[in-house]
């Protein structure tokens, strides 16, 4: 997990946008997936939710920084 958020943390913020936009578009496709019982591994939904916080949480960090 500390190794992923020091990778995001080495992004510029137009990078981290772009992350932050396929971790929600493969969130929807979980939870869709999940809808229609398809999902076998339930624990990826929370994983994914964990990244898009932390990549969120960086995001914060880096424009306060400018």
């Amino acid at each position: 997990m500390k190794s992923r958020a020091k990778e995001l943390r080495n992004k510029n913020p137009v990078e981290l946008q772009q992350e932050l936009l396929e971790l929600l578009r493969a969130q929807f496709g979980l939870r869709m997936q999940h809808a229609t019982q398809q999902l076998s591994n339930t624990s990826q939904l929370s994983n994914i939710r964990r990244d898009i916080a932390r990549t969120k949480t960086i995001l914060s960090q880096k424009a306060r920084q400018s």
